[in-house]
Formats: structure tokens, sequence, C-alpha cells
């Protein structure tokens, strides 16, 4: 490939892990910079994309934010957001408060990561870790994504029940067969499917915003809930944290380092920046929209089952909220209109958050198999394999043990977190993975410490809560010590694989790859040697954008 008088120096080192990125940088005397067009092969201006007013360029990044954000929007988060506020009103809105704040950073560290190295999450992992230690992080990734669906599906198949008086296991069907005619959208381009979900995402704030008209909660109370942290009693404590497990999901570290790769991000350092905060504040507003849909939920539930007027039966079901229940209750409280509006809602939260889920399973699959596959049997076999538990449930227990199935999953996510959060914690902070756009010293200890501080209270909340049931079982005292015998191990051998992956030290480059050339050698061991281009502006190695590919092939 030629380039003028220059020479390439920088060229992706895993070409089938991958990368479709190149980087040309011409080092003779007056340091002029090209961009090579892989597809037309020839000379393009990098710099162009520069010159176009910085409202345009944001919208431009528009999009990933939202599909994430559906994450802290899905019917798992809709019912311990419930259930938080029958049990304690409006006291741990501050919980939801830091929990999207603490979101927002860790979504923001995914985002650089996809933006600056041109992989995702999983095609890093897949390219630093051993064969098995990969293999362990895809099973326990996947197993994430079905955890994650679980809700969602169940979620949607209740909104059917209450709307059409559907059985919960033909809505898990429907809900498969109508995430799959969406996820057709996406022959037309990624940015369509993002504009459907965006308006779900919008079409359910309305609802929930409109049952705040009903009930009129006391705005001093939400207030102070949000910004004076309280806890009285234990269940409250057990609702913080059900509430702070449930708000960061692992499937969604991937899936947010994924889907930047579908917006062009010019090949220089100043490029890369001025993405990295597009992508920043698109999340930090889809985000805020997020918080504001949580506060509208535990709000109601609070204003509603702390009522006066509250029948004896209805205080009941506010004791042991549920997706189904709490219809039911709004329902009965509120009037019939009230009903529908929380069912479509609760669609819109279920059928939006099965797309994504869906892109997630896709991504980890393309990133730790590199399988090859049409985009349409991939869709088929995702949605297939999250869907199963779900059928299967509802087939045998009906509604009742398809809302236990909700609590055991969200219980598994708080179990994956650490084998997504670390790995993405320990790669946006190495310069071997980011070069010179590696996280500060700062943004290192405070990620940090968030991290390993979720980590901690999903261990904390794990243990005690299956030492609790052990203790309290009615199951005879042998099999209460079998099952001992075969948990205590195995949660010492996750203790063991979470210090691993911590204080594993990093090999893999794939900043750069490593190269003849003494400068690019350099730059491969993480040394910041970029040149800058006529403008002054740095040339960074970059991996060819998949702005034209809705999905990594």
């Amino acid at each position: 490939m030629e380039i003028g008088e220059g020479r390439e120096i920088g060229r992706e080192a895993q070409q089938g892990r991958g990368s479709r990125r190149v980087a040309a940088i011409n080092i003779g005397p007056d340091h002029h910079t090209t961009h090579v067009d892989s597809k037309e092969n020839k000379l393009d201006n990098q710099d162009d994309p520069l010159k176009e007013p910085g409202w345009k360029r944001f919208i431009a990044h528009v999009g990933p934010g939202f599909l994430v954000s559906l994450a802290y929007l899905d019917p798992g988060n809709l019912q311990t957001d419930l259930q938080a506020g029958a049990s304690d009103k409006y006291e741990l809105l501050w919980v939801i408060l830091i929990g999207l704040v603490f979101a927002l950073i860790i979504q923001s560290l995914a985002a650089n990561l996809g933006v600056t190295t041109g992989r995702h999450l999983a095609e890093l992992c897949k390219s630093e870790y051993p064969k098995y230690v990969k293999f362990c992080l895809w099973l326990l990734a996947e197993v994430a994504v079905i955890a994650a669906d679980i809700p969602e599906v169940i979620g949607t198949a209740f909104a059917l029940n209450i709307l059409f008086h559907i059985p919960v296991w033909s809505g898990v069907l429907i809900t498969g067969l109508s995430t799959l005619l969406l996820l057709g959208l996406q022959r037309y381009g990624v940015r369509k499917l993002e504009l459907v979900i965006s308006m779900l995402v919008f079409a359910m704030a309305a609802c929930y915003f409109g049952e705040m008209s009903y009930v009129k909660p006391p705005a001093a109370e939400v207030v102070k809930g949000l910004f004076i942290p309280k806890l009285n009693g234990n269940s409250a404590t057990a609702d913080a944290i059900a509430l702070l497990g449930a708000l960061v999901m692992p499937h969604n570290l991937f899936l947010h380092s994924a889907l930047v790769l579908s917006r062009k991000t010019p090949p220089s350092v100043k490029g890369i920046k001025d993405a990295c905060r597009y992508f920043l504040l698109e999340s930090g507003f889809a985000l805020f929209v997020a918080l504001l849909i949580n506060i509208a939920v535990v709000s109601v539930s609070g204003a509603v089952c702390s009522s006066n007027t509250l029948s004896a039966e209805n205080s009941d079901r506010c004791g042991d909220l549920t997706l189904n229940s709490a219809s039911f209750l709004l329902k009965n409280v509120l009037g019939r209109s009230s009903s529908t509006v929380y069912a479509i809602a609760l669609l819109a939260s279920g059928q939006s958050s099965t797309i994504t889920g869906t892109y997630a399973g896709q991504f980890i699959m393309q990133g730790f198999l590199d399988l090859k596959m049409k985009k349409w049997l991939r869709n088929l076999m995702t949605r297939c394999i999250a869907i199963t538990p779900s059928l299967i449930v509802s087939l045998i227990g009906g509604s009742s043990g398809a809302g236990r199935l909700i609590i055991i999953a969200s219980m598994i996510l708080s179990f994956e977190l650490p084998f997504a959060l670390i790995p993405l914690l320990k790669f946006s902070s190495s310069r071997t993975k980011m070069g010179p756009h590696k996280n500060s010293i700062y943004i290192i200890v405070i990620s940090w410490i968030l991290g390993l501080g979720i980590i901690g209270i999903n261990i904390y909340f794990l243990s005690t809560s299956f030492v609790g049931w052990l203790i309290h079982s009615t199951l005879p005292k042998a099999a209460n010590v079998m099952i001992g015998m075969i948990v205590f191990p195995l949660m010492a051998i996750y203790i063991i694989a979470i210090v691993y992956l911590t204080f594993r030290k990093d090999t893999v480059v794939t900043f750069i790859a490593n190269g003849s050339d003494p400068a690019q050698v350099e730059m491969g061991k993480g040394v910041h040697q970029c040149r800058n281009d006529q403008d002054g502006n740095e040339v960074v190695p970059y991996r060819e954008d998949l702005a034209d590919i809705p999905l990594p092939e």
C-alpha cells in the first residue's frame, strides 16, 4: 500500500481479531498525515470531520447512550423500584441517584474503551486472557445476558397479560417473535433502530409521569429522599442493596463498548477526545431521563402504598409487590385507566430492553468466539437461548413462578458483575490498551473505589441471603449440610477468581501493533510517541470504523 512519499508505521497486529483500522503517518520532513480509505484505497483528509460544527458532530454520536440506558429501566429495575417505594416510601431515592452517577462513570469508561481501541470489551477479553479463562468469561457473559433477559421477557409477558389477558407463557413466545421483528430494522441501519428504541424510552417516561399526576407525591419528601441518605431498619438496607445491585448490569458494559463502534471517529487524538466527550454528554442525558423515570416509579409506589384510603387487601399486596401484582394494585386504587397506562409502560420497558439484550448477546458471541453467521440466524439463536428459561418456568410455575424467577435473575446478575467490570476497569486504565487516552489517576482511583464497593456490596448481599436462607430452611439437616458443602467451596472459588482478575498483569498490547520501526515499537510498549500533523493535532493508530455496519461481523 503506497501513501505518497510517506510510509505506513502502524497496523493492527491481530487482523483476525476484528481489526479494521490502519494508521498511516508520513515521517517525511513536513510530517504531513493522511488517512487511508480501506474501501476505495485513496487518500482522504482526516481533519474534514473535525471542521463540522460541534452540534452536528454531537448529533452524530447520539444513540448508543439511549440503548444502554434501557438496562436501567428494564422490568427488573422497575420491580425493585416498586418494592422500595412500597416499603420505604421516598427514603431510598438517594440510592438510585448515587447508583446512576456511578453507572454514568462506568458506562463512559466502556464507551471510551471502544472509541480508543476500536474493539469492544469482549474482543479485548479474548485477546488478553488465556484460553480457559476467556472461555469461562464467555460462559459467564452468556449467563448474564440470559439472566438480564429474564425480567425483560417476563415483564413484557405480564404487560400483555394485563392488556389482553394472554397467558404468561404465550406472552413469552410473542415477546421473542416481536423482538425479532423489531431487530429486523437493523437492516436499514442502526440509527433507525436507535430511533425506535428512543421513542419507547420517551413513551415509558410519559406513562410514569402520567401516573405521577394521579397520585401527586409530596415534592418536599421526594427531594429530601434524593439528597438526604437514610436507612431505617433491616428491610431498608436490603432494599437499598437490591436497588444498587439492579442498576449496573454486566452485559451493558459489553454492549456500550460495541455500540460506539458504529460511529465515525476521526483518527486523531483530538477526534478521539471529542468522541469520548460527546458520548459522555449523550450518556449523561440518557441516564438523567432514566433517573427521572426511576424516581417516578418509586414515588408512585410510595404514594399509593402510604395512602390512608388503602384497603387491607391492597396493603398486603404492598408488602410483596411484584410486576404483576403492582398492576392490579394500581388498577384497584387509581382506576382502570391507570392500570392500562402501567401496562403500556411495562410493555415499552420490556420490549425495548429485550432488543438491547439481544444486541449484547450478539456482540458477546462475536467477540469471544468470532463466529461468522448471518444476522437473522444469530438473532434467532440469541433469542431462543434467552427466552427458554422464562418459557419453562412460566409453563410450570405460572405467574408466581415467573415472578420468583425475576428475583433469581437479579441475584445472578449481581454474581456476574465482577467478571465484566474488573476487565473494563483494568483495560481502561492500561496504557498498553488505551495509549495516551488511558484514565487519569483521579478516574482510576474513583472508578476502582466505586467498582470494588459495589462488588463488595453484591458479595455481602449474596452471602448473607444464602446464609439466611440456609438457617431458616425447612429442609432436613443432612440436606442443609450437603448444600453448604457444595456452595461454600464455590464461594471461595468465586472470590479467588475475582482476586485473579484484579491482580493479574495485562500482557497483550492492543493499542498499536508491534512493528519493525523503532518508534512503532516504542508506542507498542505504551510510550506516547505520537507525531503531529500539519495543523498541530496528534495522530494515533486507529482501527477503521464500523459506521456502515450495524453490528461487527
